[in-house]
């Protein structure tokens, strides 16, 4: 019996039958588990009662959730992993062989693009083919992050073509990076399957965790993910276009913009410039692109709009000063606030854009730790003729930059010399 079949009552596990329980008898397994969707819901069903196989190849971020760490900023995740440890809820292991048969499983692995802005289904095929000799007829696969339109009927079609008999699902992440344990318990979440039993039975399991469900078919809730990603990343794109033609016009944007906001709700949708990237939103523009044939236009210009903006700030600061002879520190590099997370941020684009005009480029971040080119934050404003906030952290909102000048694309500081 899976976790689907189960009460919440009966799944409240006794002290001597945690000691029974391993990694192949868990109430579950998250294949990714130790990755910024994986823990997330890991930490989650853990909170609920179940027990949960943390499947990773990245041995190094298990060691460090088993030593009771968690390896990125995620609000509210420490005192779970604290107690989940505690309570013996947790299994770590790194080998497809190890998942468990008990109950389902759910594969945090999505579609990545390509250098040719095509998605590459492959990566999904692959691990499904290392699973598929471990899972046993009848389980549950749950395909968790974004998918290319089709791929969640064409995995099902592809374990039938071995002669398998597996449930398909796909039950998309919709939180924001960071803030996961929250959202998680207080968003709906989509459900789709390829089968009644096979949506029945993912309802089943993130109605543990989820307070809400709504049930689409997989290709809908496909799409679903796509178009809320695509249009997010659009809604930066018109606010950075706004930006440009204000900047052109040699007008303030955010005086513009706080005017337009000003206890008027039909404008409180519009967000303030700034670099749009991460691992998520131009990937799915770009899946939804793909699937369009190229004729997903607001979208094509969305990514030419976000992806330029780093290119213009270097052309302005082209016309208006000698590069050559200026060193520019870069403020942030992870790919939004309040993140350690560098992966597609626009910092390293203006970096290398920069790279070719100025005497020197410094980078500085207080949270990111994977990046061995960082400087303390003292160092990079000391040596700099010029800064440019790149990522918006609250430390450079109240941080003594001595007068030097700085671009402040965003809107957040009040320095005298700030560049808009």
């Amino acid at each position: 019996m899976n976790i689907a079949d189960r009460p919440a009552a009966a799944r409240a596990v006794t002290a001597n039958a945690k000691a029974e329980t391993t990694a192949k008898t868990a109430d579950l397994t998250v294949v990714g588990g130790a990755g910024h969707v994986g823990i997330p819901l890991v930490l989650s069903f853990a909170a609920k009662g179940s027990t949960v196989n943390v499947n990773d190849l990245n041995e190094q971020t298990l060691a460090t959730l088993k030593a009771g760490n968690i390896p990125f900023i995620e609000n509210g995740a420490q005192p779970l992993l604290t107690k989940a440890l505690a309570d013996q809820r947790l299994f770590f292991t790194s080998r497809p062989e190890d998942i468990s048969t008990s109950g389902p499983v759910i594969i945090t692995i999505g579609t990545p693009v390509d250098e040719f802005l095509n998605p590459v289904r492959g990566v999904v095929q692959e691990c499904i083919d290392a699973l598929l000799p471990h899972l046993r007829d009848g389980q549950l696969i749950v395909l968790r992050s974004t998918l290319y339109p089709g791929t969640t009927d064409w995995v099902d079609a592809h374990i039938k073509r071995q002669g398998r008999n597996l449930k398909v699902a796909f039950c998309p992440e919709r939180i924001v990076q960071g803030q996961g344990i929250e959202e998680l318990a207080r968003m709906p979440q989509i459900v789709s399957g390829t089968s009644p039993e096979a949506e029945q039975e993912a309802a089943a399991l993130f109605g543990l965790i989820a307070p809400e469900l709504t049930m689409l078919k997989p290709i809908e809730a496909e799409f679903a993910k796509l178009f809320t990603n695509a249009y997010r990343y659009i809604g930066f794109a018109i606010t950075n276009q706004f930006y440009l033609i204000a900047k052109s016009a040699g007008l303030d944007y955010h005086q513009i913009l706080q005017a337009m906001k000003l206890n008027y709700p039909r404008a409180n949708y519009i967000p303030t410039p700034g670099f749009a990237a991460g691992p998520c939103l131009v990937k799915d523009t770009m899946q939804l692109l793909a699937f369009a044939r190229n004729e997903f236009g607001l979208g094509n210009a969305a990514i030419m709009v976000n992806e330029g903006l780093p290119l213009h700030i270097v052309a302005e600061l082209n016309r208006e000063h000698d590069l050559s002879k200026m060193t520019v520190g870069l403020l942030g590099v992870a790919f939004k606030a309040e993140s350690d997370d560098p992966r597609a941020s626009l910092s390293y684009k203006l970096k290398k854009a920069l790279s070719g005009a100025a005497r020197e480029v410094l980078t500085t971040d207080p949270l990111v730790t994977t990046d061995p080119d960082l400087l303390p934050l003292e160092t990079v404003i000391a040596r700099s003729d010029l800064l440019i906030l790149c990522t918006p952290h609250q430390i450079y909102r109240t941080a003594d930059l001595r007068g030097k000048p700085v671009v402040d694309v965003w809107g957040v500081l009040g320095n005298a010399n700030v560049i808009r």
